[in-house]
């Protein structure tokens, strides 16, 4: 790989480029595996939005979906076959990349049914069952950060399943993942298990943050509300990063680390620009730092690839200021804590909606090849 375009630029400054999207399509034309070789890509993220945006608006399914009815197979299973094989024919892409950085790149990351997401005993079981299924190593399963998902992520790691955690957007909760990981990486070790084959991320959602409190400060019609807008999706993953920091030099870290273990990576997440007015590269360039990961939808990866100014590090050295920024807007009447909670619970809503929508129109194909016979 060249180390004189942007991308190269950004993993050599320590950021992990992963695309987030995946489908039956990128997989079978090479496009997957060209980014791989043009654009520093090194692991794929899924979510349910995206597998039903790659199964609804294509026709590389139509023939599996087919069979799928002929052998009077429903929505839900033909579903969970169809993700997990994308999946895996993506963790056997990925595999040299798993290999040469020791299982730390080369990851595809599938997501539990997001109707589990309350559920702590459905999500470790849906968990375990789709890890069996990929049967890759280097495949992740994503586990959304609602309060009953942390017990599912320390039980799932202490079974040595490496996992995404996803849907994080306030601090507070960042750092109970951390301590869920922390967890998970203990019992893992009480059961036998080797540390160093486990790896984590923490999915930090960022872009989803500007677009709400942005609404908010609009809302104030003030030329101090104004000026802080577009600065609280970096402020947040800024002090997020100060926090990992802290909890990765800790002496709980020291013991686990001495027995193999590597630290959960931040992933930057929710990267693509949702206001037009904003640079499009700006929540890659502004938040590079050592041992994170940011997956970017293909329009932003292809942005920062043409003309991404890649500076070094823009987050450590930054958290007083990123501090002072989310205290202004509390002082404007803009409660953090209101924000974030809506936030993980539009982004499960979402996923629930998108999941159900996916399943219908499956539903909807296996009746018409049956139809068709």
């Amino acid at each position: 790989m060249s180390n004189s375009t942007p991308t190269a630029a950004l993993s050599a400054a320590g950021v992990s480029i992963w695309l987030d999207d995946l489908s039956r399509e990128r997989l079978n034309s090479g496009s997957l595996a060209a980014l791989i070789k043009e654009k520093n890509v090194v692991g794929v993220t899924t979510n349910p939005s995206i597998f039903e945006a790659a199964i609804t608006k294509s026709d590389d399914y139509k023939p599996e979906l087919k069979k799928f009815s002929a052998a009077g197979i429903n929505a839900e299973d033909a579903v969970f076959e169809i993700t997990t094989a994308d999946v895996a024919d993506g963790c056997d892409l990925f595999a040299p990349i798993a290999e040469a950085t020791k299982g730390v790149d080369g990851r595809v990351s599938i997501e539990v049914d997001p109707r589990k997401a309350w559920d702590t005993e459905g999500t470790f079981a849906e968990a375990k069952r789709l890890y069996a299924k990929v049967n890759k190593k280097n495949v992740y399963i994503k586990i959304p950060a609602t309060l009953e998902g942390l017990e599912a992520i320390t039980a799932t790691l202490g079974e040595g399943i490496s996992v995404n955690v996803t849907l994080i957007f306030s601090l507070d909760r960042y750092r109970a993942v951390m301590n869920a990981f922390l967890s998970g990486l203990e019992l893992a070790k009480a059961n036998g298990h080797n540390l160093a084959d486990i790896h984590s991320v923490a999915s930090f959602f960022v872009s989803r943050v500007d677009l709400e409190i942005d609404a908010r400060l609009d809302a104030l019609g003030t030329d101090e509300a104004a000026a802080l807008k577009g600065k609280a999706g970096l402020a947040n993953a800024r002090l997020a990063y100060q926090a990992f920091e802290e909890v990765f030099s800790s002496e709980r870290w020291a013991l686990l680390a001495d027995a193999g273990a590597l630290p959960q990576r931040p992933l930057w997440a929710s990267t693509g620009v949702k206001n037009p007015a904003y640079p499009d590269t700006l929540y890659v360039t502004e938040l590079v730092a050592a041992n994170v990961v940011n997956t970017m939808p293909e329009k932003t990866l292809d942005a920062t690839f043409d003309h991404g100014v890649v500076t070094g590090d823009t987050i450590t050295g930054s958290y007083e200021e990123s501090n002072a920024l989310l205290n202004k807007l509390e002082g404007l009447g803009i409660s953090y804590n209101d924000v974030v909670n809506l936030l993980e619970t539009e982004g499960l809503d979402k996923f629930v909606a998108s999941w159900k929508e996916l399943l219908n129109h499956v539903q909807e194909a296996l009746d018409a090849a049956g139809a068709e016979g």
